[in-house]
């Protein structure tokens, strides 16, 4: 279900983002209620792009994945979360949840534990990633002991998300609410990552988001620990220095970046649809992390 109705009973549309829209109760002053609908379609963005078509499945497999990780981290880590209820419009079974309203940092706080994407690539050029310093000889997938905290700044969509210091976080936000950030979520990322060890994936790495709820107190927010949001390699096909197996939209990237795609990215060309076997190949890859993570198959 790539395109979702804007109209839902019961609920007023606010907002689409690459992935998900937003809804507010109807019988509410729009801007007034302490809840909202959050509905993930199949759409799937990269580069900074939506792409077509969408992911079959996937919307509900973010939705089902992150009520599962939500419910799994809910007694080990120190940050509430934004989930209020599953009970949503039939025509969004499965895929919605009504959660807090959160005034949203405008920030992603990526916590890394192996080093890969954007952050290899800015260590290639400065031996740094966000301003921290790492060791020599570093290649791609190695482990970062312990993992790090590299934020970035959010964009609008359509515009590229911008690495920032832990410094410059603080100028944006207030050093209580970075430091908190930051701990929280360097705590997420070390149990999440044995979580999924566990089960036979290695968390390379993982973004979130987070907002304040009408007492003012830190809550985790938007999607956790999906294949959108993370990357989830193979442990037992782990191995620095190549490209992993991954379980993630890391296929749908590489694909866009090789010759077969015909797509420069440094040009404002849109890009190109995604052939079938790489939509449905990147649909296998979500369903099998569902079920090595949850130890049950998507239904």
């Amino acid at each position: 279900m790539t395109d979702i109705a804007t109209s839902l009973p019961g609920w007023r549309h606010i907002y689409s983002g690459k992935v998900r829209n937003l809804y507010e109760p109807a019988d509410t002053q729009p801007g007034t209620s302490q809840t909202l609908l959050v509905v993930a379609t199949d759409r799937i963005s990269a580069f900074d792009h939506i792409l077509d078509p969408g992911i079959p499945d996937k919307g509900k497999i973010l939705t089902q994945l992150s009520l599962w990780w939500f419910e799994r981290l809910a007694d080990e880590i120190d940050v509430p979360n934004h989930v209020v209820s599953t009970a949503v419009p039939a025509e969004v079974a499965g895929r919605a949840m009504v959660v807090k309203r959160l005034n949203m940092f405008p920030i992603e706080a990526i916590a890394r534990g192996y080093l890969t994407g954007s952050g290899l690539a800015e260590y290639r050029k400065t031996g740094e990633v966000t301003g921290i310093p790492l060791p020599e000889g570093l290649v791609d997938g190695s482990k970062l002991d312990p993992a790090i905290f590299t934020p970035s700044a959010k964009a609008e969509v359509g515009e590229h998300d911008e690495n920032i210091s832990f410094a410059e976080m603080t100028l944006r936000i207030g050093e209580s609410a970075a430091e908190d950030i930051r701990e929280k979520t360097l705590q997420l990322y070390t149990t999440a990552e044995r979580i999924a060890r566990e089960a036979g994936i290695i968390l390379a790495d993982t973004k979130v988001e987070y907002g304040t709820d009408e007492n003012g107190v830190i809550t985790l927010g938007d999607e956790v620990l999906t294949p959108d949001s993370s990357r989830f390699w193979d442990a037992q096909a782990y191995a620095p220095g190549t490209s992993q197996e991954s379980f993630d939209k890391q296929f749908v990237r590489d694909w866009l970046a090789s010759e077969a795609s015909g797509w420069d990215r440094t040009t404002d060309t849109a890009p190109p649809e995604l052939p079938a076997d790489v939509v449905e190949k990147t649909a296998e890859r979500y369903r099998e992390a569902y079920r090595r993570l949850t130890g049950r198959a998507f239904q």
